[in-house]
């Protein structure tokens, strides 16, 4: 048994969503959004590195040590796998690990909305998860994903940095690929990925230039493209992907990911006041003739606008999920002023200002 192995099982039994370990302090671990220490002692450089080494294989060790940083993955049979981030520190070594459920959960699982399964059977277009880390894109995409195996009879490719959850073929044939183990980069193996006859195309991020425009490019030829971005509301989404791109080429990037666009679900976690756990807030933004044509105009502002109005195409807007917990007082006011798109809703309810980011308080 590895040293880390209790660590690695007092995550899964009491439900804890990260593990960190450096030098200087003890482990801790995130539970419901907060870190709490492991009753261990402090960790030493030379112990925390016999233990991480101890599960590391040698050529993760090998990229470590040379670039600072590395990222994998890693199952323990009958637990969990885990998304694990090595890196250098002030004080020496130090490592995250993000806990991946065997069990991919179902959308009605998750309680997200119902028309989630309804964009795995799309035929083709560019579907994108969006959020701040570590609120629940990948598990969120992974039910999606999960969907479409189970009702299609397709090819399906993911495009990893790392593998999280895996997928076994149901319906249809899934092959994942992992940054670094089986393809230098997400640019390259989209471009493979169109020479692999696959139907549908899972992004696990739009880090750079060349793989939106890849990922786009791939969604006009007839596939399905899924990918994440970091960024807090469908409009802020569309921005980011025009901004990405020089000034001389917004117009025509304008045109083209109006083409390719199908929906952008962005989503945010909330910690639960009603009862241990946490909740997601989602925001639906489905790609209707009227929002494309909002794109391809330039007009990106009032995309917010559209979604109070697309209710019937299953739009939904962030802040009336906010608003809704918040009314079923399920969320904090402060958390729930912090996270919402249009904070001027929701200052009233707070009643601790100095709780909250003074820098965000109305003059």
């Amino acid at each position: 048994m590895a040293k880390l192995d209790p660590f690695f099982k007092l995550m899964v039994d009491t439900g804890a969503s990260d593990l960190h370990l450096s030098v200087g302090n003890p482990p801790l671990i995130r539970l419901h959004g907060d870190l709490q220490r492991i009753k261990y002692k402090n960790l030493n450089e030379d112990e925390l590195r016999e233990m991480l080494y101890e599960i590391a294989p040698e050529e993760i060790i090998k990229r470590f040590e040379e670039e600072g940083e590395v990222d994998f993955g890693l199952e323990l049979p009958g637990l969990a796998r885990f998304r694990v981030n090595y890196y250098k520190e002030r004080r020496g070594i130090a490592a995250a690990f993000r806990i991946i459920p065997t069990k991919v959960k179902t959308v009605e699982e998750l309680g997200l909305p119902q028309i989630l399964n309804k964009l795995a059977l799309l035929p083709k277009g560019l579907i994108l998860v969006t959020g701040p880390t570590g609120s629940g894109k990948s598990t969120t995409l992974a039910a999606v994903i999960d969907y479409a195996n189970r009702m299609r009879y397709d090819h399906i490719i993911t495009i990893e940095d790392p593998i999280e959850f895996v997928h076994e073929s149901k319906n249809c044939l899934v092959n994942q690929r992992e940054l670094g183990t089986h393809t230098k980069s997400f640019a390259n193996a989209l471009r493979a990925a169109l020479r692999e006859d696959p139907d549908i195309i899972l992004v696990g991020e739009m880090r750079d230039r060349e793989t939106i425009a890849l990922a786009i490019e791939a969604t006009l030829t007839g596939h399905v493209v899924f990918s994440t971005l970091h960024t807090i509301s469908a409009a802020q989404t569309i921005n980011r992907i025009i901004d990405v791109f020089p000034a001389d080429e917004q117009a025509q990037i304008r045109t083209t990911l109006s083409e390719a666009i199908r929906a952008v679900i962005s989503q945010t976690m909330f910690k639960r006041v009603d009862r241990p756990g946490r909740i997601v807030a989602t925001e639906i933004l489905i790609a209707t003739p009227a929002v494309r044509n909002l794109i391809r105009e330039g007009k990106i502002h009032q995309i917010p606008s559209m979604i109070q109005t697309g209710k019937k195409y299953g739009m939904m807007s962030l802040d009336d999920v906010i608003m809704d917990y918040l009314n079923r007082n399920i969320i904090s006011p402060e958390e729930a002023f912090i996270k919402a798109i249009d904070k001027t809703r929701f200052i009233n309810f707070v009643q601790n200002k100095e709780a909250i980011d003074f820098t965000e308080l109305p003059g």
